[in-house]
């Protein structure tokens, strides 16, 4: 039997079923309940071509929530990031320097050179 360690630790990740992480797979399990539950309670209704294409859209996101990561980041920590740098904590950013060889000879503004 032959196991491969990664050069990097921080870099494994433990996997439990079919080579999946835990979070991938309780996500794609979410993700096919989800499918079949939308799929039984909207066959009737709507029709199996509409019924499979609402459990499409109403599982994909779960499913891309367990395997999606960006960065280092998970979904859910990916959006919060984004949320406070585009909303929360945005604002006008105003580059200002200041001449500290200026400031320690006295003097509150560059003169011109003479």
């Amino acid at each position: 039997m032959e196991i491969k360690i990664p050069k990097e630790v921080r870099q494994h990740k433990e996997t439990i079923f079919f080579g999946l992480s835990a979070r991938q797979f309780l996500c794609a399990a979410a993700a096919v309940g989800i499918a079949a539950v939308m799929y039984l309670c909207l066959k009737g209704p709507f029709g199996q071509e509409a019924a499979s294409w609402a459990c499409i859209l109403a599982a994909a996101p779960v499913a891309v929530a367990g395997f999606f990561s960006y960065n280092g980041l998970t979904l859910e920590r990916f959006l919060w990031a984004f949320l406070k740098s585009e909303f929360l904590c945005a604002g006008k950013r105003v580059f200002r320097s200041e001449d500290l060889y200026y400031r320690a000879l006295g003097r509150k503004e560059a003169d011109d050179f003479d």
